[in-house]
């Protein structure tokens, strides 16, 4: 199949193939747009099926990117590496440093920082050979760092506009939830909701990640295959995307979806499904940018700990106007935030109609 007759090519601005025989390395870059600022978004390293379904991920979470930056209200635009793991090309610094360096030869288009598969300390080998990176350690009290627990935060309080709007619950206390996928994100946010008093429901195929959760906090343990359907007040999935399908979709049993993975819906009609069962879904990019929120400041250079918190929480005022909205016009929750997500992208772009992408100032 050619890239521009794939079915998730969507205007996308550039890609780039890219292999290093010496490291092993073998990453797709996907830039969906830089209308907003550069294209930012972190590093994905995973085990594909093929590459086809790794370029199907790229397309799908640099388009992701744009929309989850724009409605965030950053200055940047929205790309995604995938970076294709195997067996025979282990994880090593070498390798991050020979991603770094394709990074660089972007010059600043793309700025790139930790997602699933990839470390904070991954990212300090990319920063050998780029400046065009973030979700850094830092000093003081200066915003960067691990974006997950903010990533965990933004979620958290996006249930609790989710259980207001769909359940009229002033918060999780005594709510179930079940919560898929407990590794650097899905951790963070049973924290925040055992703290507030829901009762958890946690699924995992890391058997680490499960003893870490259940050693810290009471959880119930569900299997992987079966927690999507848990008779549950929240579902909040925390591992992967494309598992809200018009398979799974008739036998889930929770009132409200709202969770830290990208591309929970394997399709657009997959929102119209939910919102057919009375389903209120958190669309994903919204309810989880407290991470890009993070990230973003770090690299600006222009907030302190306190501030990104003060941002990250407006989160739930975003979610509940896209509530409001999809009651009002009857429109599936997905549909609406997507119109709000590229009408900014058009309107920014029409606004500086023979100009260039926006600039953000550069790390030296």
């Amino acid at each position: 199949m050619a890239v521009f007759d794939h079915p998730e090519f969507d205007e996308h601005e550039s890609l780039h193939y890219v292999q290093d025989p010496d490291t092993g390395l073998r990453t797709i870059i996907a830039i969906h747009s830089t209308v907003l600022g550069p294209a930012a978004g972190g590093c994905r390293r995973w085990q594909y099926t093929n590459d086809e379904n790794a370029l199907t991920d790229a397309l799908r979470l640099s388009r992701g990117m744009t929309y989850k930056n724009a409605v965030a209200g950053l200055p940047f635009g929205g790309g995604k590496a995938v970076i294709l793991a195997n067996d025979l090309a282990p994880k090593s610094a070498r390798m991050f440093r020979a991603f770094g360096r394709e990074v660089e030869s972007l010059n600043g288009r793309y700025i790139t920082a930790e997602d699933v598969g990839v470390s904070v300390e991954d990212m300090r080998e990319v920063q050998r050979e780029t400046q065009f990176v973030s979700g850094l350690p830092q000093s003081g009290d200066n915003a960067g760092g691990d974006p997950s627990p903010w990533t965990a935060l933004g979620v958290f309080l996006g249930i609790e506009a989710a259980v207001k709007a769909k359940l009229g619950a002033d918060s999780v206390r005594d709510l179930s939830v079940a919560v898929q996928g407990v590794g650097h994100v899905g951790i963070h946010l049973c924290r925040l909701l055992h703290e507030a008093g829901a009762k958890l429901f946690v699924a995992d195929v890391n058997s680490d990640n499960l003893r870490q959760v259940k050693d810290e906090m009471p959880v119930s343990e569900i299997s992987p295959t079966d927690v999507l359907y848990a008779d549950v007040d929240v579902l909040a999935p925390c591992a992967l995307g494309n598992i809200l399908t018009s398979v799974t979709i008739p036998k889930l049993r929770a009132s409200v979806i709202a969770g830290a993975a990208n591309n929970q819906l394997a399709t657009t009609e997959d929102g119209t499904r939910l919102a057919e069962r009375s389903i209120l879904y958190a669309p994903d990019y919204v309810v989880n940018a407290g991470g890009i929120i993070s990230v973003a400041r770090e690299y600006l250079g222009q907030s302190c700990e306190n501030e990104v918190r003060a941002e990250v929480s407006r989160i739930p005022e975003r979610m509940r106007a896209i509530f409001n909205e999809a009651q009002e016009s009857g429109q599936p929750t997905n549909v609406v935030a997507d119109e709000l997500a590229r009408r900014i992208v058009t309107e920014s772009k029409s606004a500086a109609t023979g100009a260039g992408p926006k600039k953000t100032r550069q790390i030296a």
